[in-house]
């Protein structure tokens, strides 16, 4: 945090004893310095580059039922006082303005939390020109495949640095990181190109995960792009899979994005009760099913939670002063929670909210957003993703995330991949191409049948998460482990294009 820490206790201060003059029940202040890069290459040369920093501070307050936010880069005491009593002043037009009461949730005092999430080299810290150095040569790995057309690198990289006093008492420092490195390669030839990405997820790590070793949180990058061209050259040459129903094997890699859909935003409890519809719609998953709806097989259980290690939605206090918590969505296949903002919750009688709040930069307000949304494993003992595949006569096994589609509801949905193979008779049988596997939710999850051990796991994830107007983009991740889906209908992409 470039500010000191007595430098923070003034602009809280100033702010806070603003907010209990003006008869604020509940008041809160942000500071926040957002440090963002991304690196692109083409072809081994940088294609190009942004360096942003983001610093201001946001203050929001309830006043007689309602709620006033106001926000500047001018990071003074003086300042802060000031915006206190602009939100203060919207408060109030926006009680007379009526649309009903808002009340936030209580959350008890925290005191003073300073906390970091799990890195060893913060990557707004490293050179530009080592990080360019770094995709060059792995682009350079790549291309010297005589199967590589072209290829393309990047890396998203962010530090965060928060700060946020309330009037409840609670003061909370905090820093997190996130990278995500990306390689991709493409192959030309008599039918057309294909590509094929890494597989390699975001995470709330540092340049560590780039350049240390596997045993130190790094991905195994020299094996992967050691694999990628022969993997994409046969994906080429592969045939076109013939549109029917298989039995799938899908791993994590791929199985993230379906959870963030088909589960993720579906349990955002805004969007269950209609208030939010922004970018993602509403949610089948509707209030009154609370404890009864059917979500999936008896063996599902689905988790939020803003403590896991190396989560992006990872943090100890969120934008509403919540601690961060771990919670059940749905357990035993039955939808069993939702994920809560301090105001949602309160709105529909819930004691208290799970830490559900964020705004991705200091000059917006906080919202509901999504916690690091996951499917659990069946342990240690639990099967490997081989022994998945060989309890299939005649499937598909699928891994990694392209392009998805899902209706307004988070209900009919369809994935495709970067890349699948047949499985006939409990093996791989060679790569197909153009799958894409389409389902309802509830036939989906309803129709798993075996969820994989610990040693499947990933934790996987998005930088960029859409919600709200103006629209906010979040971090989150979603861990899961390879599964067996039973009867799922699976379409030929290209066929279904008229191409």
């Amino acid at each position: 945090m470039p500010l000191h820490p007595d430098e923070l206790a003034a602009l809280s201060e100033a702010a806070l004893s603003t907010a209990t003059a003006a008869a604020c029940s509940d008041a809160e202040i942000r500071v926040e310095r957002i440090r963002s890069q991304t690196v692109t290459l083409h072809d081994g040369n940088r294609e190009g580059t942004s360096d942003d920093t983001e610093f201001g501070l946001g203050v929001r307050v309830v006043l007689n039922g309602a709620v006033g936010f106001a926000a500047s880069v001018d990071v003074r005491p003086d300042e802060a006082a000031n915006l206190i009593t602009r939100a203060t002043e919207m408060a109030r037009v926006t009680a007379a303005a009526g649309g009903g009461r808002v009340e936030l949730a209580p959350e008890p005092a925290h005191g003073e939390v300073t906390w970091s999430s799990a890195f060893a080299i913060d990557p707004s810290g490293v050179p530009l020109a080592e990080k360019v150095e770094l995709l060059a040569g792995w682009s350079e790995a790549l291309a010297s495949h005589e199967a590589v057309a072209h290829t393309t690198a990047s890396l998203l990289s962010v530090s965060e640095e928060t700060y946020l006093a309330d009037l409840n008492g609670t003061r909370a420092t905090q820093h997190r990181v996130r990278c995500h490195p990306q390689l991709e390669a493409l192959a030309t030839g008599a039918g057309g190109f294909e590509t094929m990405r890494t597989l390699a997820p975001p995470v709330g790590r540092g340049w560590e995960y780039l350049v240390g070793s596997p045993r130190e949180g790094a991905w195994d990058w020299e094996g992967e792009l050691a694999q990628l061209p022969e993997l994409l050259a046969e994906k080429l040459a592969a045939p076109s899979v013939d549109a029917d129903v298989y039995d799938l094997v899908i791993d994590p890699s791929n199985l993230w994005l379906t959870i963030h859909e088909s589960i993720g935003h579906a349990t955002e409890l805004d969007r269950a009760v209609g208030y939010e519809a922004a970018y993602a719609g509403t949610s089948f998953a509707t209030f009154d099913q609370l404890g009864s709806l059917v979500y999936g097989s008896p063996i599902m259980h689905v988790t939020g939670d803003r403590t896991v290690e190396h989560g992006l939605a990872t943090v100890a206090i969120d934008g509403e002063g919540v601690a961060g918590q771990s919670f059940d969505l749905v357990r035993g296949g039955v939808l069993v929670g939702y994920q809560l903002d301090r105001s949602i919750a309160s709105s529909l009688g819930f004691d208290r909210s799970n830490g559900c709040a964020f705004a991705d930069s200091p000059l917006h307000v906080p919202i509901q957003r999504m916690a690091n949304v996951s499917l659990a494993h069946s342990g240690d003992a639990g099967p490997s993703t081989s022994d998945l595949i060989a309890g299939v006569e005649r499937g598909i096994y699928v891994l990694g995330d392209k392009s998805w589609s899902i209706d307004m509801q988070r209900y009919n949905f369809q994935f495709t991949g970067q890349r699948f193979y047949k499985i006939e008779r409990g093996r791989l049988a060679g790569q197909v191409k153009d799958v894409a596997y389409q389902a309802t939710t509830t036939d989906f999850w309803g129709a798993l049948e075996t969820v994989g051990g610990a040693s499947t796991y990933v934790l996987g994830g998005a930088f960029n998460c859409g919600k709200g107007q103006p629209g906010q983009v979040a971090p989150v991740s979603h861990g899961c482990p390879s599964v067996l889906v039973r009867g799922v209908r699976v379409l030929n992409a290209r066929a279904e294009a008229g191409r």
